[in-house]
């Protein structure tokens, strides 16, 4: 009996599991149907999805075999539970295998172990921007449900249950044949989205705990220093320089990848950028070191490592030199623009060490700007490219010269939302009837209709950036580097190295000749390039050693590769790697032509050649990050490092803040302030803004405490400090408006209120301090004003009412 009733059990999980294994192929056939809707061609559509069943069913089977044993053990206790609970988990398993075939329809990519190099802020602002939640969005969640539970009623009706574990058993045998006859099913396009994300996630682990395993503890050196004199002045001879320092201009757009500049594939989006090419130092053959946002400014300002997930997530930050900190130690003017949060990808932690001057993002445009319309998600990125190029003309204007200007454009990138988008949408049309490229080509651009028209849209906007630029005295002596972060991800990648080739421009009036180069550089190479440029000609504070990946950009105009350029595709994975001529990508080996197309070859004494090598920068990257082996700190005198706790600090902190996020820990820092222990609420404090420099709520308690110990002139930077990062935030005027009460100063109390309403805040407590102020100065007349303005507004509020009644 006891025997009869364990098969039974075992016919029972069959039923469940190759339930999932066809509903796994339903999703893929969701899947493919989803994208040939969206207008992508999918070449060689059988074996697509051949390959897609056997490596459904592989994961399937997997899956199963993990959990049965689960199921047996729940079958012990109870002979419903089992079941139940099983057929629970494998629901919940569809939806994550459904979620994943969705973020890869909007992306294009599967999520893999970029998965950890995220917080839970940046995943929910990601995801918002690329999906919008309605009734609609749910819907292939729950056919799918519906799907897996019908298909079990389905086979217990019309197969016996030997049956199943026979169709199992022939299944196993013939999808193991296909697995074995066709390895290229193996492919990354083709893999199960759940056993891409799980051994993704295990390989970049496993990889990880290899690096941590190394016996690194008695080295000292810094492997990246190398003497200024190594590197060369290539630019020199394309300048005629001024005597003036020149002001140096950044932008940095947004999904510009080379396929969509001058002659290439989907060419004719991009028109202003194609008349520069004439006119600029133009490369052709051009990498961003990094397959997302997060890693262009490190490598473009920094020629800095990645770290683990990116250098940008470092808590720690190593001691390093960029552009940013060499150019402000020497006189610069240090500024950055972009019309989103700066916080996003951590980017303000990177800026401030460094010591930028002026960070102006979305918490700094005024009422004169327009903002992005939110999509049917309530989310917008924040400014458009045109209102972040206005704010910076208004912005840099009396701004003490030399400048550096870093801008970075938003708009190309998800959900491609901008101003007078149907406008630009005809435009597409337009340029369309005028070229002939054949139907398959015009179909592609009307799928992706609304990003060629954001394309369009970046484009007039750095026409229009570059053209009011042309209007001021200090354009001739600017010299403008125009780039992408990446190539933008939802239209679909021709090869594995297209993702990552990017147009580099260099262009202004300081330029004596204009030139085209295909060799290979990369973003590694701008930084010592430029400082080197501006170290030749000015006098520069003395510069021994640099700490760059890189030597500097390549100026053959033939095609050739003189550098070693790691990629990171996305947040821990660098695997794809740039050696002469060739791409080694995840372990396979491509040669790169001289239109910069791929075509896989086989060389094992260059794979391991290449994979050797990757390996040793790997190893030099986890050293130096890891260890703070960068950039020796006793010479950093750039470097604005963030606040230092001590042992004892740190041990606080870590004991309080255990298992909280920064917002709990944030509440956590309210209640202890409440409490009186002003001192541990300002470690907390700064505990948060270590990690997130604009938390305004966490700098604003952190002044209100200085004040309550009566130490304003600290209470009075801080507070200073928050309404400069978040001028329209008004808690940080009413605090400001209280410390300025408590010390007497109501001079100033009128001043800050006067900037309050500049900033179009409207608030009663505000004007009511205001009205205090006022009154203590003797100004009865002002403080009546006002208080019979607020209390027609607010007739039943006592404080106001007893205020007024004591002006009378």
């Amino acid at each position: 009996m006891k025997i009869n009733y364990k098969i039974k059990e075992i016919y029972k999980f069959a039923y469940l599991a190759f339930a999932l294994i066809c509903t796994f192929w339903f999703i893929s056939f969701f899947e493919v149907f989803s994208l040939i809707s969206k207008g992508i061609k999918i070449s060689e559509i059988g074996n697509t999805i051949l390959y897609k069943l056997i490596n459904d069913f592989w994961a399937a089977i997997i899956i199963g075999a993990l959990l049965f044993p689960i199921y047996i053990l729940l079958t012990l206790i109870h002979k419903k539970i089992g079941t139940i609970v099983s057929q629970v988990l494998f629901v919940i398993i569809i939806l994550i295998q459904l979620s994943l075939v969705k973020y890869s329809l909007t992306t294009l990519l599967n999520l893999g172990a970029d998965l950890l190099g995220y917080s839970y802020s940046d995943i929910t602002t990601t995801v918002s921007s690329s999906e919008t939640m309605s009734v609609g969005y749910f819907v292939p969640y729950v056919i799918a449900v519906i799907v897996f539970n019908l298909l079990i009623e389905i086979f217990k009706k019309f197969f016996y249950e030997r049956t199943i574990l026979a169709i199992l058993f022939i299944s196993i045998l013939v999808f193991g044949g296909l697995k074995l006859v066709y390895s290229q099913s193996s492919d990354t396009e083709f893999q199960n989205k759940i056993q891409f994300l799980t051994s993704d996630i295990l390989k970049y682990q496993n990889e990880a705990n290899e690096l941590n395993a190394l016996n690194l503890s008695d080295r000292t050196d810094y492997p990246l220093l190398k003497p200024i004199s190594d590197f060369n002045d290539v630019l020199s001879p394309f300048f005629n320089l001024t005597e003036q320092k020149p002001n140096i201009v950044f932008i940095i757009v947004e999904g510009l990848g080379a396929e969509f500049v001058g002659e290439n594939y989907y060419s004719g989006f991009t028109p202003y950028l194609d008349s520069l090419k004439s006119k600029s130092l133009y490369w052709e053959n051009f990498v961003s070191t990094a397959g997302r946002t997060f890693g262009v400014l490190p490598s473009l300002l920094g020629s800095l490592p990645f770290g683990d997930k990116g250098f940008l997530e470092l808590k720690d930050i190593p001691s390093h030199i960029s552009l940013i900190s060499l150019l402000k130690a020497n006189g610069y003017t240090t500024s950055f623009y972009s019309g989103d949060k700066s916080s996003f990808d951590r980017k303000i932690n990177f800026l401030e060490y460094n010591g930028i001057d002026d960070i102006i993002d979305e918490d700094k445009f005024g009422d004169d700007f327009i903002k992005t319309e939110e999509n049917s998600g309530g989310f917008s990125w924040g400014y458009p490219d045109a209102e972040i190029f206005k704010k910076t003309l208004s912005a840099i204007n009396g701004k003490a010269q030399p400048r550096l200007d870093v801008i970075m454009t938003i708009s190309n990138h998800e959900p491609f939302n901008f101003p007078s988008k149907k406008d630009y949408l005809v435009k597409v049309d337009s340029i369309l009837k005028t070229k002939k490229k054949g139907t398959e080509f015009n179909d592609e651009i009307k799928a992706y209709a609304e990003i060629f028209a954001t394309l369009l849209y970046t484009d007039a906007s750095i026409k229009y950036f570059i053209d009011e630029y042309k209007k001021k005295p200090e354009f001739s002596n600017s010299i403008f580097i125009i780039t992408g972060d990446h190539r933008l991800i939802p239209i679909t990648q021709k090869d594995k190295l297209c993702r990552f080739h990017v147009p580099f421009f260099i262009y202004g009036p300081l330029l004596n000749q204009h030139k085209t180069f295909k060799s290979i550089s990369s973003h590694f190479d701008v930084t010592p390039s430029l400082v080197s440029l501006l170290m030749n000609k000015y006098q520069f504070i003395k510069l021994d050693q640099v700490s760059w990946l890189s030597k500097g950009l390549d100026t053959a105009v033939k095609f050739r590769n003189i550098h070693k350029i790691p990629l990171m595709r996305y947040k821990g994975s660098i695997n794809d790697y740039i050696y002469k001529d060739y791409l080694l990508s995840d372990g396979k080996l491509y040669k790169i032509n001289e239109n910069f197309g791929i075509n896989k070859v086989l060389e094992k004494d260059l794979l391991k050649i290449m994979s050797d090598s990757l390996k040793e920068f790997k190893k030099l990257n986890a050293y130096t990050t890891l260890n703070n082996k960068i950039f020796p700190e006793s010479s950093n005198i750039y470097m604005n490092p963030g606040i230092e706790f001590s042992d004892e600090e740190l041990k606080i902190i870590n004991e309080a803040t255990k298992n909280l996020s920064f917002d709990q820990s944030f509440q956590l820092a309210r209640e202890t302030a409440f409490n009186k222990d002003l001192k541990k609420a300002r470690l907390l404090c700064d505990f948060i803004l270590n990690e997130y420099p604009n938390h305004a709520d966490a700098r604003i308690l952190k002044g209100r405490t200085l004040a309550w110990d009566g130490k304003y002139q600290e209470s009075e930077k801080e507070l200073l400090n928050a309404i400069k990062r978040v001028p329209k935030y008004f808690d940080s005027y009413l605090a400001i408006m209280d410390l300025y009460w408590w010390s007497n100063q109501d001079e100033k109390s009128i001043i800050i209120a006067k900037q309050a309403f500049e900033n179009g805040i409207i608030n009663s407590d505000i004007s009511f301090k205001l009205a205090k102020a006022y009154r203590r100065l003797n100004n009865l007349e002002e403080s009546k004003m006002i208080m019979d303005s607020i209390s027609k507004i607010y007739p039943e509020n006592v404080d106001y009412k007893s205020f007024k009644q004591s002006l009378e």
